[in-house]
């Protein structure tokens, strides 16, 4: 039967390999090399063949040869293979029914689309491989072609070497600009790019791109990235027209890459350049550095070792820096009326050669006039007349690259511009209350056209008169025009951002009249107003605002009394607060205060919802003093205005709770926190998402008091409440399971807490992404999770992890330090443990040097007498008994139990903890009744407050067993000795390093770790 599958054959030869000849566009390269390596790791001789359809070929002979290709034929089915000539879906269907059909058994087809095809491809019966991961790929692969799908027996490294499943994104992969499906042609320059990179020695593969502006060299190595990008595990990209941008954008891959560096750029970016070099932890490796056009500026950065360098430049240079230049032209005629004919499906193939030769086969000129004639009713005959008219500025045409040398003649140029074109310096004066830079025109061109005054209604809504416009400003090199980021099926304005320089942007803001300057920022803030996300806690909409927050000081949004733009205020102050930009908010916070009261008066109803936001953003970073005093304020006002039961004072009585917790004054952040669940449940019900905060809230009150399982009990119902209310993944959803979690440890049930932990470690990088203070949090909660379950040394026997503890310790820290800033409470926590750690693994310079640093830092931030002093004292102690110095020790230690006793009681775990390590101290000494007395005192406190079998009990149960022996009480010290191991065996278990620490009669210690606040 002619339409039945068969096997792959055997090649003319008679040998037993198979010949399988993979057909495929060159848009779909990657698929081809995927699926190429799959076949011959099983032994079938493969051969590619890229499909290349020219339009003076009838598609039927080009079918036809098709079928002289040895083996069978394995075509690739994309949009793109039925695209290229470019042949209409009609001509496809009727070649494919004339060659194909009578013989179907000679083809077969995978699919990697999920557009369109011609309705006739059926015959090819493909196989769709999108959406799936790679091996159910290859097994569907191998079943269209009848081959075997068993496993094959490779080792890991063996796998490795091949290219990556298309569908998969390298492990490293940023700023690339996304994929430009119209992108044509080219291939002839991109095998040899592929060849020199392949074929270069490690430390020689560095190719150019070079060629005038226009001619699409950024295009091409944002394709060369995705059709390529399967073959390596890092692709970085980097904007390289300065060298501070290209060092700061470099230096960025140093996290991405898992590197311990501290937060200094040249560091980070030295270690960036040694990894690359010694091809660790990836060899495989593709770094683009984009609009290089000054190579004697950056060409002693450019990193050498086992992966490629693909650099885009104007300059011709690079050749002198051991660098391969490729040459990029203007398209070749076939490649122009293949390109024009895809962006404007109107124009005829004749129209479409008379228009690229009008144009010269410049790309970006032909991108932007095709696709406007496509949407105008000019014919290519009318659009010539205007060119050859001399009145090209009324239609769409790209300058040649100036320089910009107009800052010392700029009063002649702002005439120049004011004679011609005068709409474009309302243009200019109108980006100026942006901020300097890229500036997103798009959100004034999105803004209803009835909102504009008449003055830039004309500007923004006609077509013609943006563009004469931006090309008169393009002309005199004043801005320059970004739209790399525009998909096919959207509006081209939608994409565009201009780039206007700081010098410009401060003298056209200079020189400008003041009615013009009254009305057109108030377009600029009901412009970003109107691109508000209006969800400042979703994650996924954090890009918009981080786009929206740089311009709010230049359009000085904090004058103006337009409810809509103050309500953007409030959102960017929460989207700071959620997303970690702690210093940042409070500036603008502060800002807004002063300015608000100036304008709105003192007690406005906006101040105390400004003043929440600020506070917040305050209390993040550790300012409790003045949190206090600005909530306490906004308290009583509301209260005696409001009532108590009024929402917004509750959400302010909800704050000072905060600030007392802050401030070490648990007892009345607990009682607070208590009244304030209760108004809420009484007003709102039980899951009320304010509710729930407010029991949040309480929870960590709870915590800072040393009540663990009242507060596990508390954390668990916010959390499932979160979980149903909003979603698993929701921020509140996720930090409930890290609140959770550190309960479950505090508790001593690890194991337990590690479970959860570790899933929301991997969804908080999901979510938040990984330097976001709460992934910070969830790293370290597991960090601390592991060491307590005793896997400290895991990374001898199953190698160095990144999510081993210590790593884990270490990472988070340098993130914190980074991202929050050295005095943050967030970074002094993760400094707290990481000295800890570095004790007892051997470092003990290290963890002196922290832990002195963060006694520092909290004696200079809190009040004397605060349990965190206290604690970090405790610390401090254990290090000095470790070095030598006892005495010193013995003195600071007892002097923290005594502080510690002060702040929170003689029965809260911290007390225990610090009079564990006292007792240790005083036995060291040789104050062998003092010790006694005291660990025996610190049991039964223990056992009062955190039953038997806690891991702290425990511990204080051990250090009293051998107090006794010191005053040679053996009988009693052995009785509590063996009733403390076995709880331990029955808690820990046998091998825990607590167990087999005790068993061995090393003296326990105690490790304070602030909470936070």
């Amino acid at each position: 039967m002619s339409g039945a599958r068969k096997p792959v054959e055997a090649t003319e030869r008679g040998t037993a390999r198979q010949t399988v000849t993979i057909h495929f566009a060159g848009f779909n390269r990657a698929w081809a090399a995927w699926i190429g390596d799959r076949l011959e790791r099983r032994g079938v001789r493969v051969v590619p063949l890229r499909w290349d359809s020219p339009a003076d070929v009838p598609l039927v002979d080009l079918l036809r040869d098709l079928t002289l290709a040895e083996g069978r034929v394995l075509i690739i089915v994309s949009e793109w293979y039925f695209q290229l000539g470019p042949r209409t879906h009609e001509e496809w269907n009727a070649a494919l029914r004339e060659v194909v059909a009578p013989d179907p058994s000679r083809f077969a087809a995978v699919s990697v689309t999920t557009a369109p095809v011609p309705s006739a491809a059926a015959v090819l019966a493909p196989v769709a491989l999108t959406n799936m991961g790679a091996e159910e790929a290859e097994r569907r692969l191998l079943d269209r072609l009848d081959l075997s799908s068993e496993p094959l027996n490779e080792t890991t490294a063996q796998a490795r070497r091949g290219p990556r499943f298309p569908a998969a994104m390298p492990d490293v992969w940023g700023a690339v600009p996304r994929r430009n499906t119209r992108f044509t042609g080219r291939e002839t320059l991109f095998n040899d790019a592929y060849g020199v990179l392949q074929s270069a020695e490690p430390g020689a593969g560095v190719v150019t791109l070079h060629g005038m502006s226009g001619v699409g060299k950024t295009q091409m190595a944002a394709e060369y990235a995705h059709r390529f990008g399967s073959e390596y595990d890092v692709v970085w990209w980097v904007n390289a027209e300065k060298r501070v941008t290209y060092r700061r954008q470099l230096a960025e891959l140093a996290p991405k890459l898992g590197l311990q560096t501290g937060q200094e750029y040249g560091e980070r970016l030295r270690a960036v350049r040694d990894a690359l070099r010694r091809g660790e932890p990836y060899s495989r490796w593709l770094l683009i550095l984009d609009g290089a056009d000054e190579p004697d500026q950056i060409w002693d950065l450019v990193p050498t070792g086992p992966g490629h360098v693909l650099i885009t430049s104007r300059n011709p240079e690079w050749s002198e820096h051991n660098s391969k230049l490729l040459e990029v032209p203007v398209y070749s005629r076939d490649e122009s009326v293949a390109f024009i004919r895809r962006r404007a499906p109107r124009l005829t193939e004749a129209d479409a050669d008379q228009l690229a030769d009008a144009l010269e086969d410049l790309p970006l000129l032909l991108d932007q006039t095709a696709g406007w004639l496509n949407d105008s009713d000019l014919s290519v005959d009318e659009y010539i007349a205007l060119l050859e008219g001399g009145i090209d500025g009324d239609v769409v045409k790209v300058s040649a690259d100036f320089p910009l040398a107009f800052q010392t003649a700029w009063s002649i140029l702002l005439n120049k511009l004011r004679d011609t074109v005068p709409e474009s310096v309302d243009l200019l004066r109108l980006c100026t209350f942006f901020a300097p830079g890229f500036i997103p025109v798009r959100l004034l061109k999105e803004m209803p056209g009835d909102e504009l005054p008449e003055q830039l209604a004309g500007l923004l809504n006609d077509p013609l008169l943006w563009n004469r416009a931006i090309n008169q400003l393009r002309t005199y090199s004043v801005v320059r025009l970004e739209s790399h980021e525009v998909s096919l099926d959207e509006p081209v304005s939608s994409g565009e951002s201009l780039y206007l320089h700081r010098m410009v942007h401060q003298i056209v803001r200079k020189d400008m009249p003041d009615d013009d300057r009254s009305e057109f920022i108030d377009v600029v803030r009901r412009a970003l107003a109107a691109a508000d996300p209006r969800r400042p806690t979703d994650p996924d909409l954090w890009p918009g605002y981080a786009e929206i927050v740089p311009h709010l000081k230049w359009a000085d949004v904090l004058n103006s009394r337009d409810p809509q733009v103050q309500r953007l205020v409030f959102n960017c102050l929460r989207y700071m607060y959620f997303s970690g930009e702690y210093r940042a908010g409070s500036k603008l916070g502060e800002r807004a205060l002063t300015a608000w009261r100036k304008l709105l008066g003192r007690t406005h109803p906006r101040i105390w919802e400004l003043t929440y936001h600020y506070t917040n953003l305050l209390r993040a970073a550790g300012d409790y003093t003045r949190t206090e005093a600005l909530s306490r304020d906004a308290v009583e006002h509301l209260r005696e205005e409001r009532g108590p039961q009024d929402l917004e004072h509750l959400r302010a009585a909800a704050g000072l709770a905060g600030d007392l917790r802050g401030l070490a004054r648990y007892g009345e952040a607990l009682e607070l926190s208590q009244w304030v669940l209760a108004a809420y449940r009484e007003l709102l019900g039980d899951e009320d998402s304010r509710t729930l905060n407010a029991q949040n809230n309480l929870a960590v009150s709870l915590r800072l008091l040393g009540r663990y399982q009242e507060t596990l009990d508390t954390d668990r119902q916010t959390m499932e409440a979160r979980r149903r209310l909003l979603r698993a993944r929701h921020p509140w959803a996720l930090s409930s399971e890290i609140n959770y979690a550190v309960d479950l440890r505090l508790l001593g049930r690890y194991a337990e807490a590690e479970s959860v932990q570790a899933k929301n470690v991997r969804e908080n990088r999901i979510v938040m992404g990984r330097d976001n203070p709460q992934t910070l949090r969830a790293e370290y909660n597991l960090a601390l999770c592991r060491y307590r379950l005793g896997d400290r040394d895991r990374s001898r026997d199953r190698g160095e992890g990144v999510d081993e503890p210590g790593p884990l310790f270490a990472g988070v820290l340098e993130r914190g330090e980074r991202v929050l800033g050295e005095t943050h409470p967030l970074t002094l926590i993760f400094a707290t443990s990481q000295s800890c750690y570095a004790r007892e693994h051997g470092d003990i310079d290290q963890a002196r040097e922290l832990s002195e640093a963060v006694v520092a830092r909290y004696e200079m931030m809190l009040a004397e007498g605060h349990p965190f002093i206290a604690g970090s004292r405790a610390n401090q102690a254990l290090i000095l008994r470790n070095v030598g110095e006892r005495e010193h020790g013995h003195v600071l230690v007892e002097q923290a139990l005594a502080e510690m006793t002060q702040a929170v009681g003689e029965k809260h775990p911290w007390t225990l903890g610090c009079a564990l390590n006292a007792s240790a101290l005083r036995n060291l000494v040789g104050d062998i009744e003092g010790a006694a007395a005291l660990s025996g005192d610190t049991v039964t406190r223990a056992i009062e407050s955190l039953g038997r079998t806690h891991p702290l009990t425990l511990s204080t149960r051990i250090a009293y067993a051998a107090d006794l022996r010191g005053l040679r009480d053996r009988r009693q010290a052995e009785k509590v000795e063996q009733e403390a191991l076995s709880d331990l065996d029955a808690t820990l278990g046998s091998k825990h390093t607590h167990t087999v620490s005790a068993r061995s009669r090393n003296r326990p210690y105690w490790d304070f770790e602030p909470q936070i606040t």
